[in-house]
This record gives structure tokens, C-alpha cells and sequence, in this order.
């Protein structure tokens, strides 16, 4: 009997072990595994000529952050024959999409055959810029768009995806939105986790830039206000206007609603409060973002605001003086000219802090910190 007993006591032994072992199996199959944190998605919404380059610099020079600037660019010229408003959806898809890292969006506005540097300002995002979208620059460098045009536009289309998936924030910079509304489905998406940064600057500034950048703008000033909006003397206020508004409208519903799913998500940032102290203004922005300011960023935002380039050719965000760039316009502007801009922005210049002039005297004479309103 006892010899019986011993094979059955065997059995149940290992039945027993094998129970066990499949518990502690489904046991740590249903404890819940450490999630890889979701993305980052940053917004910089702003305008034409309004600092929007250089800002978005900030983040594409951070080596977590995969940057794109204006994507939305393709959408234009593809589909320059409709307003503003009517591209706002396919703007706003395309956006989704380049989060999501989905960059076959882009086959609807490029050639099949598309390389790399096909797509609009490639060169100005440091993530284009190094591996695994180009081998010659490491992933902590700071490269400038010059270089890199140089070295890297050979790689094909499909690095800008296989890039953007290794970054743990994706950011872009865009100009062709209106309306903060028309992102309120992003902002609920759960795919993404959006903020938004709302980047203005005096709509005098803005107008003298413009002036620069005529040639170069004709085509966005025509889908923003229709051809014959842009024509005659009033041509370049009608535009400002339509700007102005816009940003009077994205401040008050970013700032203003009650919506849940905007509650620290929405940034406002005046490029003039940049350049006064870009390192306080750089690191507010990255607190924003959740990214850390590295003593190598500080070193790069401290030499590219405090050089001795003027910023005068369109996109230009190498070394300047950048307060002093930020005041030209008040030499360079004509009074006559300045007032115009006033009576057209003057809710916008009201609800964001910017000083009304009223005197050829006080143009010459006000200095940066009289040009904010004492709110």
C-alpha cells in the first residue's frame, strides 16, 4: 500500500507546482505593465512675421522634440483656390495626422515620388536633421537649417515617420488657423495630448515685417482675404484685420472658456516678453511642454537673442539682436501707417497689452516697456 501511496503523492506534487506556476502566470499577465508615457503634442499658433520661426526653433532644438514646421503649407498650395475657412478641416486632419506620426497624409498634396526634402522648411527641424532621418549630426546636436540642407536631403520620404515615432513629443509650428474652435476635436481626442501655444506680437511689428515679405506672403494674404481683398491701398490692413481678429478670438476662447479640456492646455506668449528675457520665457514654455531645460539650450537661446544679425530675410532665425529687431518697426514705420494698424487692431493691441501711440513725438520717444499697456 505504501508503495502506492508514493506515485499518487508524486502526482499531486507536480499538479500542485503546475497549478501554482499558472497562477503566478495569470496573476502577473492581468497586473498592469508599465505603460511607455503617451506623447506630447505642441501647438504653435500664431501668424505670419509674428517671432513664430524662432519660437518654433525653441522646440525643434530640443532633443526630445520631433518639430515640423507648417505643414499646413501643402494644404495651401494645393488647395490655394479656397478661403481660410474652407481649409480649416483639412488643415486640422493634416495636424491630427503628423501628431499621430501618420505622414501618409501628406500623399494627398505631394508627388508619389516625394523625398524628404520635399517637405515645406524639412531643414529647420533638428529631427529631420539626425538619425534616424540623416546619419552625419547626433541626436543632442545643435544644428543649424544651413548645414543640414547641405548633408541630409538625399533620405527618402519615409524617415519623417520613422523619426517622429522615436520622439516623445511631436511639435509644429502653423499659422492657418482662425479659429481656436475648429481644434476642439483635437483637444478631445484621447489619441493625442494636446497644448496649445498661442504666440502674438504687436500687430505694428507684424505689418513692417509683412511689408518685407510681400512677395513671399501674396499667396496666404490672397486665400486669407480673396484677391481683390489684397489690392489697392488698403490691401495690407484689410489682412492685418482678418489676423487681428483671429487672435482676439483664439485669446478669448483659450483663456476665457470654461471648457474642462482646456484647462492647462492653452499658453499665451507675446514675443516682445521672449525677447525681453528669453531664457525666463524659454523655460516657461518647456514647463508648459513638459520638457526639461538643459544648460546646453540655455546656451543656445542665450547666443541666438543676443547676436548681431537684424532677422531681415523671411524664416531667418539665425543669431540676432533680437530686442532690438523686436523695436525696429518703430523707426522704419511711418505715424501714418501706424495709425492705420491701430484703427484696424485696435481690440486685438486692447485685450493682449499693446500700448496705443498717438503722436509722431511718442513714437520716437516711448521705449519697449511704455509700448505695454499697464493691465
Amino acid at each position: 500500500m505504501k508503495f502506492r501511496t508514493v506515485p499518487v503523492l508524486l502526482i499531486l506534487a507536480v499538479l500542485s507546482l503546475l497549478l501554482i506556476h499558472f497562477h503566478f502566470l495569470l496573476c502577473s499577465n492581468n497586473s498592469p505593465m508599465e505603460e511607455k508615457p503617451s506623447p506630447v503634442h505642441i501647438l504653435i499658433l500664431s501668424s505670419w512675421r509674428s517671432g513664430s520661426s524662432f519660437t518654433g526653433q525653441i522646440f525643434s532644438q530640443h532633443p526630445s522634440v520631433f518639430y515640423l514646421m507648417e505643414p499646413a503649407w501643402h494644404v495651401w498650395v494645393k488647395m490655394y483656390q479656397n478661403t481660410a475657412e474652407v481649409l480649416h478641416m483639412a488643415v486640422r486632419d493634416l495636424v491630427r495626422s503628423v501628431f499621430l506620426c501618420d505622414m501618409s497624409v501628406f500623399d494627398a498634396y505631394m508627388s508619389s515620388q516625394k523625398k524628404k526634402s520635399d517637405l515645406f522648411q524639412w531643414e529647420t527641424s533638428r529631427a529631420l536633421c539626425s538619425p534616424p532621418a540623416c546619419d552625419s549630426f547626433s541626436r543632442s546636436d545643435i544644428i543649424t537649417a544651413g548645414n543640414c540642407r547641405t548633408i541630409c536631403g538625399k533620405y527618402p520620404f519615409s524617415k519623417v515617420e520613422e523619426a517622429c515615432k522615436t520622439y516623445s513629443h511631436v511639435a509644429i509650428k502653423e499659422v492657418r488657423f482662425f479659429d481656436l474652435k475648429v481644434l476642439y476635436p483635437l483637444l478631445t481626442d484621447p489619441s493625442l495630448n494636446l497644448k496649445i501655444i498661442h504666440l502674438v506680437r504687436d500687430p505694428r511689428a507684424v505689418f513692417r515685417s509683412r511689408e518685407n515679405a510681400m512677395a513671399d506672403l501674396q499667396r496666404d494674404s490672397n486665400i486669407v482675404v480673396g484677391s481683390q481683398g489684397t489690392k489697392g491701398e488698403m490691401g495690407p490692413y484689410n489682412t492685418m484685420q482678418v489676423i487681428c481678429k483671429s487672435h482676439v478670438e483664439i485669446y478669448k476662447a483659450g483663456s476665457q472658456a470654461t471648457a474642462g479640456f482646456l484647462k492647462d492646455r492653452y499658453l499665451l506668449v507675446r514675443y516682445e516678453d521672449i525677447v525681453r528675457d528669453p531664457l525666463a520665457k524659454a523655460a516657461q514654455m518647456y514647463r508648459f511642454a513638459e520638457l526639461r531645460f538643459t544648460p546646453e539650450l540655455q546656451r543656445w537661446v542665450h547666443n541666438i537673442t543676443h547676436g548681431k544679425g537684424q532677422g531681415a530675410q523671411a524664416f531667418d532665425i539665425g543669431s540676432r539682436d533680437a530686442l532690438k529687431v523686436a523695436q525696429a518697426w518703430r523707426k522704419a514705420l511711418p505715424f501714418q501707417k501706424i495709425e492705420k494698424v491701430q484703427n484696424v487692431c485696435k481690440d486685438a493691441m486692447d485685450l493682449l497689452g499693446y500700448r496705443l501711440i498717438w503722436s509722431k513725438e511718442e513714437q520716437k520717444d516711448m521705449s519697449l516697456d511704455l509700448l505695454f499697456a499697464q493691465n
